[in-house]
């Protein structure tokens, strides 16, 4: 069975993780940053991006049958936190923290979309 896409699925989930696992660690081990933190969502950022690089990436490498609710729990909870920030914390969140979770959104979605043609592809290489 073929299961490029997934590959390539898997390398970004692995990549987009990675990015929020460092950036998020590095401002938890007391790196400034030149904008208001919110505590709660660093918290969130880092976890997830541990959650993404040691599970979710691994499950959609593997072509677990849980990869694809994985991916679809992580661009769930990804965005419900952008709702949040969009609507209680308006005035409050930093224009970083929103383009950073806009990218983990679109990342999401290509992701989601290239294990969707690929679980396609396998359906029709199947009948």
């Amino acid at each position: 069975m073929n299961t490029t896409l997934n590959k390539i699925a898997s390398i970004l989930a692995f990549i987009i993780g990675a990015i929020a696992m460092v950036a998020g660690g590095l401002v938890l081990l007391g790196q400034a940053t030149d904008y208001y933190v919110i505590n709660w969502l660093l918290l969130y950022n880092y976890t997830v991006g541990v959650l993404t690089v040691f599970i979710t990436a691994f499950l959609i490498w593997t072509n677990n049958k849980l990869a694809m609710p994985a991916a679809i729990a992580t661009f769930s909870a990804h965005a419900s936190v952008m709702l949040i920030l969009l609507t209680v914390y308006r005035g409050v969140v930093s224009a970083h923290s929103l383009e950073d979770m806009t990218v983990r959104i679109i990342a999401w979605l290509i992701i989601l979309t290239l294990m969707f043609f690929q679980l396609r592809k396998n359906s029709a290489a199947t009948m």
